[in-house]
Order: C-alpha cells, then sequence, then structure tokens
C-alpha cells in the first residue's frame, strides 16, 4: 500500500517545491522501517517580533502498527532555521533517528518471541564456516558458525541435536542462535541416515 502523506502549512504559504521535498524525504524513510503507515508533516512559521526573521518549526508524526513516532522540532533560536528546507531537512532527521530506535526495539522483541524448534546437524564444511540442519519436518536449513550459542563449531558432529530460531536470510530460510541439546529425546519422523556428511 503506498504510503500516506499529509502536508498542513500554519501561518506560511504553501511551497510545491518545499512540498515535493517534504514527499521526497518522507519515502525515504521507508528504507528505514516498511512499517509506516502514515506521515503527517505540519509546517509553521510562528509570528515573531526581533530583529532576526522568524524562524521555521516542522512537526512530524509517523503511524505504524505499534503506535506513533513524533518529533517537534522548534528552531526559534536557530537562525539556520530561517531556511524551512533547513528546518525539514532537520525534523526528518530527527525522526529518522526515532525510527531507527523503534525498528531496533521491534527486532529484538521478535527475537525474544520466537519459537525454537528442534532438529540435527546433517552437514558440516567447517572451512567455510557453516553447516546444515534438518529439521523436525525434513527440511535442510543453512546455519553459521557464528549462530553456534555456547558451543566450539570445530567440534560439531553430524547427527548432533540442537534447537535453533528460523529466520530469513538472503537466500531463504536459515537458523539462527543454534543449541546443543545434551539429552536430546527421540524426534518423530527423522532419524539420522548417510545423507549426513561433514567436510574437512
Amino acid at each position: 500500500m503506498p504510503l500516506l502523506i499529509q502536508i498542513t502549512w500554519r501561518d506560511t504559504e504553501p511551497s510545491a517545491a518545499l512540498e515535493a521535498r517534504i514527499r521526497e524525504l518522507a519515502k525515504r524513510l521507508e528504507k528505514f522501517s516498511a512499517d509506516i503507515v502514515h506521515c503527517r508533516v505540519i509546517v509553521e512559521r510562528p509570528h515573531q517580533h526581533s530583529h532576526h526573521g522568524s524562524t521555521y518549526e516542522v512537526h512530524i508524526q509517523i503511524s505504524t502498527p505499534g503506535g506513533q513516532i513524533i518529533a517537534r522540532r522548534e528552531h526559534r533560536e536557530r537562525h539556520s532555521h530561517e531556511d524551512p528546507y533547513v528546518a525539514v531537512r532537520d525534523a526528518f532527521r530527527a525522526v529518522r533517528r526515532q525510527l531507527e530506535d523503534y525498528e531496533r526495539e521491534r527486532r529484538q522483541d521478535v527475537k525474544r518471541h520466537t519459537p525454537e524448534s528442534m532438529g540435527w546437524v546433517s552437514e558440516l564444511y567447517p572451512t567455510e564456516d557453516f553447516g546444515r540442519i534438518m529439521t523436525s519436518d525434513g527440511r535442510s536449513l543453512y546455519f553459521h558458525r557464528h549462530s553456534l550459542v555456547g558451543g566450539d563449531f570445530e567440534r560439531l558432529t553430524t547427527g548432533t541435536a540442537v534447537r535453533f530460531a528460523e529466520e530469513s536470510g538472503e537466500s531463504g530460510p536459515q537458523a539462527s542462535t543454534v543449541k546443543l541439546i545434551a539429552h536430546p529425546g527421540p524426534v518423530s519422523g527423522w532419524r539420522p541416515s548417510a545423507r549426513c556428511v561433514s567436510r574437512d
């Protein structure tokens, strides 16, 4: 679904060029999160009484399924924000940082709640730093040596029982947070076979 972008002008005349720039920066936010459903931007130029020109205030509100992210930037003491393009740029930088924080927290939350599955090490390639796990439902998943938790990759053997979390990788599903099982129980429907190989 296309990102919904709403722009409101307060105490200042609308500018087609500035609006185009705002829409461009709003679309760029989608690179940092696929969760954005609505972006509202308010450009305001409050009346001020000083020998300096009035500065712009830019407020950005991002709506996601997890809530709202709001960046409110008041620039009355910053003369560089007499330029609306600079004010808009800085406001989008601020909301981008908040959006990055939101994504980090979301990924950690997903990781904490990812259910673990059981499988067996079916292939090992120590010189290439990876192996494969046969899952209890018969699929073969890639895992990297750095995904092994609390174990020695070089001492792994085929047939070793493991628990792991499944995640999306560059080439499809893969196993992460791979943990050895000290005393595994039987896995219904699968047993180590001659297909298990180990290459030095």
